[in-house]
């Protein structure tokens, strides 16, 4: 179905083919897209809008996933209501953000997010339009037209729009010509686009390793030497954005696309100035990201405490080296470099306490596996990380650290039974014993002479 399709748009684009984009109208008859693959949710929103005299389509991943073949996980709607008249037809939702006002509707455990078409600043309305001196959009809530709404889109292939009016399909940019293509291309100036919206250089290499999509020369140009801008956009905001970038199931090819377009260091500093220095520090964050992959695939969980762990993992352990250089014992060291890193990092990514505090319980119990004599290793198996400590030797070891077969060791202890461990604990010998020094006596108050 899809390379009839595709055999289809390759014909009508080639007959239609202008220097400037015009637009393009694919009917019912002329696409994939049917209702009964549409979530009911966002059903619902488009009949509802629809009903009520408002225009209301589709639009983004959604549209652009199904036409390349492949099932939308999210479905979002574009309408020309505004958020408050969204937020008055539907009990279950609620507007937020102050920056991009948009409407949530929930339906149990999924959200329809919904947006009022964009429109063009100026000065008129200027007290919905803010943008900081470096060209950062700060707030845009400037309504207007479809046509405008998809000239303020990033890509041309997210700029595609299915009515529910008459089940057609709405190219305003190209972006059909682009999905035949497997090109990414920003709409308007890519200069002026990044400037509003640092972000989007991320989601250019998001979508690059996701699709396979070739990144069009012009919007490639500008990004390496204006990696910079991504120190303007909130810390708080680039969590999320690395969790997309890391977990949509291509991390591996993320990641060497970041480091090809100069952006990673933007946003782990540490860590690629570790990679200069540390032999086995880009093995293990490769192995990480190889793994994380591996388990998307397999629909195994992934915990973003874990997935930071390891992209920190080179920083950290430069920061600790150094200290115990300077005489600072081990654990303390860690402490401390847990500490410096952490109020580096979160200059440029903040990670919430949920996750800080698990991703430094992990990197504690690197100190803490090797110490197994006596009655420890069993104290450690009990630790609630333990799992996720073991896990993050492993790949320690995988990647090529001098571990001294530990990993290998606990793989062991965990598989055999108790007698066996107790083998295994003999062959260490006796712990070390522990010399209590005592504490001085107080020395008692001189009796007073009588």
């Amino acid at each position: 179905m899809l390379k009839g399709f595709t055999r289809f748009l390759s014909n009508r684009l080639k007959r239609s083919a202008e220097p400037e984009p015009q637009q393009q109208i694919l009917t019912r008859a002329e696409h994939p897209i049917s209702r009964s693959e549409i979530h009911e949710g966002a059903l619902k929103v488009l009949y509802r809008l629809h009903k009520s005299g408002h225009q209301a389509y589709l639009v983004g991943g959604c549209i652009r996933d199904r036409l390349l073949g492949k099932n939308p996980k999210d479905f979002d709607v574009a309408t020309d209501a505004t958020p408050e008249e969204v937020n008055q037809l539907f009990r279950n939702s609620r507007i937020i953000g102050r920056r991009f006002r948009i409407v949530h509707v929930r339906f149990g455990r999924e959200i329809i997010e919904v947006t009022t078409f964009r429109g063009q600043a100026n000065t008129q309305n200027s007290a919905h339009h803010k943008q900081s001196e470096a060209g950062m959009l700060l707030r845009d809530n400037v309504w207007g037209n479809i046509e405008e709404d998809a000239a303020r889109r990033d890509f041309t292939i997210n700029a595609l729009y299915y009515s529910i009016a008459d089940f057609s399909v709405y190219d305003f940019t190209g972006g059909l010509n682009d999905l035949e293509n497997r090109q990414l291309r920003l709409i308007g100036d890519p200069e002026t686009r990044y400037r509003e919206d640092p972000v989007r250089m991320l989601r250019a290499i998001r979508f690059m390793a996701k699709l396979d999509f070739e990144l069009e020369a012009a919007t490639a140009a500008p990004i390496r030497e204006h990696a910079e801008l991504l120190l303007q956009v909130p810390p708080a905001r680039l969590f999320d954005e690395v969790l997309k970038l890391f977990l949509s199931g291509d991390a591996l090819k993320t990641f060497h696309l970041l480091q090809d377009y100069q952006l990673f260091g933007m946003l782990f500093p540490a860590s690629h100035e570790a990679f200069k220095t540390q032999p086995t520090a880009q093995a293990l964050v490769e192995q990480a990201l190889a793994n994380t992959d591996k388990r998307i695939r397999e629909q195994r969980p992934v915990t973003p405490a874990f997935l930071y762990a390891a992209l920190l993992w080179p920083g950290l352990q430069q920061i600790w080296e150094d200290l115990q250089k300077r005489g600072t014992p081990p654990f303390p060291a860690m402490q401390q470099a847990g500490n410096r890193l952490l109020q580096r990092q979160s200059q440029h990514i903040t990670i919430p306490k949920r996750f800080a505090f698990p991703m430094r319980e992990i990197w504690d119990l690197q100190l803490k596996l090797p110490k197994r004599r006596g009655k420890q290793a069993w104290k450690l198996l009990s630790e609630p990380r333990f799992r996720a400590g073991y896990d993050f030797l492993l790949l320690r070891e995988t990647a090529g650290e001098a571990t001294e077969g530990l990993a290998a060791w606990w793989t062991e202890f965990q598989a055999t039974d108790e007698a066996g461990q107790q083998t295994l604990l003999n062959q260490l010998g006796p712990a070390p014993k522990t010399t209590r020094r005592r504490r001085p006596r107080k020395a008692k108050p001189a009796t007073p002479k009588s």
